[in-house]
């Protein structure tokens, strides 16, 4: 592997400095497709357009393949390529933003913490899906019985979740009389910066309540909204990446060119110059990340389920299907849209038009498969909640209910050919318990509706909600997924 992917790189922008001028202020828990493709990429901007020193310590915290990336990245010198995929363009950029990277399995876990309570870094930053924040999402607290909490509560000092690394590291930073950072959510989880200091000041409750007055009183946790399709890299990706680049970089990822970040401007100990970037810094994300949570995720999430049952891999395939795409379309404009109160100057069907002409471009592979996982952390804030509006409105939401049962079908695990679904979420066995009592049956709804976790206490004690959402799910028996998107 190349040492150095800049010396050999061909069609290729590239940084104009080495990680020399770079100084880690930016601890970021994992280093995955998404953070490579959008919050990096932002900072090599702002390198780019300024004289800033401001660089990632990059930290995964979890598998081997985790850590082959940590490792790859290091015998990158800290380089890898972003490819910003239109529909009849690609343009390669190398990255320059990060200074170091560290895995526990390789550089152990006291060298991860000490790194994030270095005086030099005023971030720490996380990409950790839904499930990362350990928290119970019907409650938004912080759940004491997730098997990597009770690892960092059984040895605090060598923790197992992102969690308890930062609870960790605020804690040196607290004996040593250091400044404190900022703790700064990017995944796709409503009011993330919230979620994050509920989770935080949890488990830091349940260690000090000293040290718990501490963050409370001197953290900030900023909530942003992120915006970018980032398939998860491939082999035929990273194969056509090198042979536009010339060479070979296995820590390669292909997006779309389009970005957003709006952030709360609330950094305890200094940020980077984002918005020169193109980053929009706010006093309120919320209703910006509704937006996003529901028209972009919520549409996603529908065409994921009912379009891999239907038989489609690609979000770009279901958008072939003329009833895929007017039912994506209406559920934007007719059942997402009206839950929202947005600033005059965002107008939701320009929003809605441009959501459909991304989910088209066919030169981004982006599975129906992975986006359908997790769907437990997930289906809460971006299909259940407009639900709950509707229900107090009385207005239509027939779209999100067919969405609601077309995950309920996919976690039956098999299609509708019989072939194997391989269903990747938290709850999984709780799911297979429940198909193997009834099978595929109608009869599975009460019992799915019944976990709390998901569907709370409220939504499954109103009768209509749940006939809607029985005759939803038969309807997907009947006649398949398809045909059920048409009848729409």
């Amino acid at each position: 592997m190349e040492k150095n992917i800049v010396t050999s790189a061909i069609n290729a922008t590239r940084p104009h400095w080495t990680a020399d001028r770079l100084t880690t202020r930016i601890v970021h828990l994992g280093c995955g497709a998404f953070h490579r493709a959008h919050q990096a990429l932002y900072t090599h901007h702002v390198l780019e357009k300024t004289d800033s020193d401001w660089g990632y310590c990059e930290v995964n915290l979890i598998s081997k393949h985790d850590a082959a990336l940590i490792e790859n990245l290091k015998q990158q010198s800290m380089l890898y390529t972003v490819a910003e995929k239109g529909e009849t363009h690609t343009e390669l950029k190398i990255i320059g933003s990060m200074k170091e990277a560290l895995h526990p399995l390789i550089d152990g876990i006291d060298a991860i913490i000490e790194k994030m309570a270095s005086p030099s870094v005023s971030i720490v930053s996380l990409t950790v899906t839904e499930k990362g924040y350990c928290t119970d999402p019907a409650t938004g607290k912080l759940d004491k019985n997730n098997q990597l909490i009770q690892q960092d509560l059984a040895t605090p000092t060598q923790p197992a979740s992102a969690i308890g690394y930062i609870t960790a590291a605020l804690k040196l930073r607290y004996e040593r009389q250091l400044p404190p950072f900022t703790v700064l959510s990017c995944d796709n989880v409503r009011e993330n910066g919230h979620v994050a200091r509920e989770a935080v000041l949890g488990l830091a409750q349940l260690q000090s309540s000293e040290l718990a007055a501490w963050i409370e009183n001197n953290v900030t946790f900023p909530c942003t909204m992120v915006d970018r399709i980032v398939p998860a890299a491939t082999e035929e990706t990273l194969a056509e990446i090198a042979e536009l680049l010339g060479v070979k970089d296995t820590c390669a990822i292909a997006c779309e060119p389009f970005r957003q970040w709006v952030i709360e401007d609330n950094f305890v100990n200094g940020r980077p110059e984002w918005d020169c970037a193109g980053a929009q810094f706010v006093e309120d994300v919320v209703p910006f990340e509704l937006m996003k949570l529901r028209m972009l995720n919520g549409s996603h999430s529908f065409l994921a389920y009912l379009g891999y049952l239907g038989g489609y891999a690609h979000i770009s395939d279901t958008m072939t299907n003329p009833d895929y795409r007017r039912a994506a379309y209406a559920l934007m404009m007719n059942e997402q849209a009206p839950t929202l109160v947005m600033p005059e100057e965002v107008n939701l069907a320009d929003y809605a038009s441009s959501l459909i002409n991304r989910f088209t471009n066919p030169s981004l592979k982006h599975q129906t498969w992975q986006i359908a996982m997790d769907g437990s952390q997930k289906l809460p804030q971006r299909m259940l909640d407009p639900i709950a509006w509707h229900i107090t409105n009385k207005t239509d939401y027939r779209h999100l209910a067919l969405g609601i049962a077309g995950w309920m079908r996919y976690v039956a695990g098999v299609d509708e050919q019989g072939n194997k679904i391989d269903v990747r979420d938290p709850l999984v066995d709780t799911y297979t318990a429940i198909y193997t009592k009834h099978g595929l049956n109608v009869s599975v709804v009460d019992d799915l509706l019944a976990i709390d976790a998901i569907f709370g206490t409220e939504l499954p004690k109103n009768p209509l909600f749940v006939k809607v959402i029985k005759s939803a799910y038969q309807q997907l028996l009947d006649m398949g997924a398809r045909q059920a998107v048409a009848t729409l």
